[in-house]
């Protein structure tokens, strides 16, 4: 038994080493999969520990037990003091019509659509009571697109980015919906290997207390690398190239800001991800660090984990951050309040 118990701590620690690898030496099968099951290694490991302390076998045990902690390690961040944040809202109108921001902060939602499956009234009903100001999805199909303007998203978030609707998407095209009209926009920011990245960018008056009385313009941009099972080199590739995102609006601008959101197949202990992390953004969700979100599998109770991100560059500071079930899909949406610090 002794021998069977230090065999499976080799493989238990073996899997556990796996987040450490170099960015993109995990696209390979099955390792992106495993490593999403690292935060739950810590069921086996405690199961394990038990065995190990009813062999007798201590030296085992506390192996196992601190197998278990490693495997929550990457939640450390929601054990920290949480910071308050304040936010002020206002609404300014052109002689044209169309409306800009003119807030401190800004109210986002992402939602993976399922291959368009997702219930449309649902997430035009959630925009509205939920007050979101920009709206990200992916697998969109130009039927939900249809579906959504029935259910009224143009009255909420009347301005609108999609990407290219090719044969080559993994599920559907990105796109992103805005209350507030953009002063620039594009279907394809970067380049990646799977659907286009659309991107649109609003002004964010300053609010009080800043420094600057110029606007910061707030590039958002609708993501969705591909999954694993699509392609491993592809997946990995995709994650790491979406850094450049920040590169490209940031680069010569010292009042602009980027927020990448969407199903980014991915998580905190893939090496991938955090390169993109190191590139100059933060996880609105380990950020805001109450809690921690969970975005799929929407089907289950337990387990699940956080596929779907808010990522953002410095100028910005997270709150309310949550997530909930929009039926017909999949993941769960992820919302957000985004407010200039």
């Amino acid at each position: 038994m002794t021998i069977t118990l230090m065999a499976l701590a080799v493989l238990l620690w073996g899997w556990l080493l796996l987040s450490c690898l170099p960015a993109g030496a995990e696209a390979h099968m099955p390792m992106p999969y495993l490593i999403a099951l690292i935060p739950l290694l810590w069921v086996p490991s405690l199961v394990l520990a038990a065995v190990s302390a009813y062999c007798g076998a201590w030296g085992l045990m506390c192996a196992f037990l601190l197998a278990a902690l490693m495997s929550v390690a990457r939640l450390w961040p929601y054990w920290l003091p949480k910071r308050k944040h304040e936010t002020f809202r206002e609404t300014l109108s052109t002689d044209d019509g169309e409306r800009h921001t003119a807030a401190a902060a800004l109210r986002v939602m992402t939602v993976n659509c399922r291959y368009g499956r997702a219930d449309a009234a649902a997430i035009v009903r959630e925009v509205r009571e939920r007050h979101i100001d920009v709206l990200a999805t992916q697998e969109t199909t130009a039927e939900l697109v249809s579906r959504l303007r029935e259910a009224g998203i143009d009255d909420i978030l009347p301005y609108h980015q999609a990407g290219d609707d090719k044969p080559t998407d993994n599920g559907g095209f990105n796109a992103l919906f805005s209350r507030f009209a953009p002063t620039r926009s594009t279907a394809s920011a970067i380049e990646i290997p799977a659907a286009d990245v659309p991107s649109m960018t609003v002004d964010l008056l300053p609010g009080p207390g800043d420094v600057t009385d110029e606007p910061h313009h707030v590039t958002f941009a609708s993501a969705h690398p591909k999954s694993p099972m699509r392609g491993c080199p592809e997946w990995s590739q995709g994650i790491r190239a979406l850094g450049s995102v920040a590169k490209l609006a940031t680069g010569n601008d010292p009042q602009g800001i980027v927020v990448v959101m969407g199903d980014l197949n991915s998580s905190i202990e893939h090496p991938s991800f955090r390169t993109l992390l190191d590139s100059g953004f933060s996880d609105a969700s380990r950020t805001q660090a109450s809690h921690r979100v969970i975005t799929f599998p929407s089907w289950l109770k337990w387990p699940h984990i956080e596929l779907d991100h808010i990522l953002f560059t410095p100028g910005l500071h997270p709150s309310n951050v949550e997530s909930f079930i929009i039926p017909g899909t999949d993941h769960y949406a992820l919302t957000a309040t985004l407010t200039l610090d």
